[in-house]
């Protein structure tokens, strides 16, 4: 509490602030549910609404436009109104979102509900780990802010699951289900659930103390470090006050300008992080495995399975990262991971490149296709253990608290913008050849090898009150 003697050290109970950081964290279970659940559905909403590849993979993707945009200004909404305002509001457009696809009477207007969706997914993206971020004890920073990526790939595999167990008691995804709606409905509407508890838990949490003293709360703010934070109340309250004096009730982009190319350099090192999570092609693996595994031979039931395995996958190795990043760093999981990646992908892009084509469609046969999964899993296992929990506590932790929450808008903006390119191109270049598809998610996954070692300083056991703008150490 703001009594608490200068110099005392406060002890919180971990279970206290995992809690409210797995809150927070439901936001990303929404994120990858909303993201993954049109997997499954697919194939159906072409046959339902007769739509060509083109038309198809917009719908796809036109949820990462909302993604961008809501990621664009989640941040300044989040300065001027609060964190948990802004958590409640995605809340909201994840139900619009669940009941406008479910009952949606052409591809057009599943479109626009999706981009609804998206708005939700890209403010959850930005809130989450900026929010646990700042609610967490630094010795646990990493693997609390790592819960924003778990709850994700959570989303993404109840959301795989659920598709897989509709299908399965419908048949497929385009027959009938419960109350005559066609199962790829229901997988849409599934989303209700998840997106109601979590507008219910939001207004159980407290509000951020950066926030709070941003505004003039010191208090309020005192008993939050108090109750979650811990350490020396007294010094921490004052260095966030030293850090975040001067900023407006209406926070500006105008804050992130420097005189490198526009921008502040560790805004473009956050830029840089988000784009090259995306460009390696993680999420074609979660948007298209099931029509993929189904182009070079497999039934709709096994590749949703296959896709399943890949999400539990997935699931693992977060833990892993939730396990280690806190003792090996961030620096050294995102070099490991990156070096992965850009092996596993290379075999991927050898494979589909000499795989013989029958009917226009690569087939592979005997150990190939063996090969194939075991890679695509593996590439999924490097991820999972680095550039997918790191990327999000690096943007949630790297940022100076003066301009955390909106540079945080602009390199979540820009992953999903990167997210939009890739999961649109992916139809096209698949057209062409999947050796070219992915051999360019391998040529960047190398790129982002040495954008690390040149770029990326560690964050590791830092406070938030030690960061700069220039990145720098």
């Amino acid at each position: 509490m703001s009594s608490t003697p200068q110099g005392t050290n406060v002890s919180v109970p971990t279970a206290r602030v995992v809690l409210v950081a797995a809150t927070a964290a439901l936001g990303g279970f929404l994120f990858g549910f909303d993201t993954a659940v049109i997997n499954g559905a697919v194939g159906a909403i072409g046959e339902q609404f007769d739509a060509g590849p083109f038309l198809l993979g917009f719908a796809v993707a036109s949820a990462l436009i909302g993604c961008a945009i809501g990621a664009w200004f989640a941040g300044r909404v989040a300065d001027r109104y609060g964190r948990i305002r802004v958590m409640i509001i995605a809340a909201v457009l994840f139900i619009l979102s669940a009941l406008g696809c479910g009952f949606a009477f052409t591809i057009w207007d599943l479109s626009f509900w999706r981009i609804i969706g998206g708005l939700g997914v890209g403010a959850a993206s930005v809130i989450a780990p900026a929010y646990i971020a700042e609610v967490s004890p630094p010795a646990i920073r990493g693997r609390l802010g790592s819960l924003q990526q778990m709850a994700i790939v959570t989303g993404i595999f109840v959301a795989l699951l659920t598709d897989a167990a509709i299908v399965a008691g419908a048949g497929s995804a385009t027959e009938p289900w419960l109350l005559g709606l066609e199962a790829w409905r229901w997988m849409f509407l599934s989303e209700l659930v998840p997106a109601v508890v979590y507008g219910i838990l939001a207004l159980t949490i407290p509000e951020s103390p950066r926030y709070l003293i941003a505004r003039g709360e010191m208090k309020k703010a005192k008993e939050v470090l108090t109750r979650y934070v811990g350490g020396n109340v007294e010094k921490t309250s004052t260095d966030i006050l030293k850090t975040v004096e001067g900023k407006t009730d209406r926070p500006r982009f105008s804050i992130l300008r420097g005189s490198r190319f526009g921008l502040l350099p560790i805004v473009w090192i956050g830029i840089g992080l988000s784009v090259l999570q995306q460009f390696t092609g993680i999420n074609v693996i979660f948007y298209y495995s099931s029509t993929l595994w189904q182009a070079v031979g497999f039934t709709e039931q096994d590749s949703l399975t296959i896709t399943v395995i890949t999400s539990v996958t997935n699931i693992a190795t977060t833990i892993v990262a939730i396990l280690l990043i806190d003792k090996v760093g961030r620096r050294p999981l995102l070099l490991i991971g990156a070096t992965g990646q850009f092996v596993c992908l290379a075999v991927l892009t050898v494979i589909f490149a000499t795989a013989p084509i029958v009917n226009g469609e690569p087939v592979l046969e005997g150990a190939a296709g063996t090969t194939a999964l075991l890679a695509a899993n593996l590439y999924v296992v490097f991820f999972g253990a680095s550039w997918g929990p790191v990327v999000w506590v690096l943007l949630g932790e790297m940022f100076s608290n003066r301009i955390r929450a909106v540079a945080l808008s602009v390199a979540a903006a820009a992953q999903w913008a990167a997210n939009f390119v890739i999961s649109t191109t992916f139809p096209a270049l698949a057209a062409v050849g999947l050796g070219l598809a992915y051999g360019i998610y391998t040529f960047f996954a190398f790129v982002a090898i040495f954008f690390v070692m040149r770029y990326v300083r560690e964050t590791k056991g830092r406070t938030l009150e030690s960061m700069t703008d220039s990145g720098r150490d």
